[in-house]
């Protein structure tokens, strides 16, 4: 399972991103705000998810937003650990599809 997290990390340049071992369904959940933020380089990555979100919702393509999971994860900022949305391996797949960035067209191919 070690490959799936060396490829995810390995498309991303070195970003930093968290992920955590779920051992039930052995697979990765990643940081939601930390795929977007790789992706868009945007200054707010949060308030970018959750316009991200309410897009989705409107469109009526919230699937993948209901497939989020809040799990704790630990801060680059104060080294706490809080909730953050994540999603498994394809989950975040599917979010790489949803931004609009020239970082995500590698990953679309």
């Amino acid at each position: 399972m070690n490959s799936k997290l060396e490829t995810i990390i390995n498309l991303f340049e070195g970003s930093e991103i968290r992920s955590i071992w779920n051992s039930e369904i052995e697979d990765y959940y990643f940081s939601v705000i930390d795929v977007i933020s790789a992706l868009t380089d945007s200054n707010n990555p949060k308030n970018y998810w959750n316009m991200l979100k309410k897009r989705m919702t409107e469109e009526e393509k919230s699937e993948l937003y209901t497939k989020c999971v809040q799990l704790k994860l630990k801060s680059n900022k104060d080294g706490k650990f809080y909730n953050t949305d994540t999603l498994d391996t394809k989950g975040i797949l599917r979010l790489i599809e949803s931004v609009p960035s020239p970082k995500a067209e590698p990953f679309k191919l």
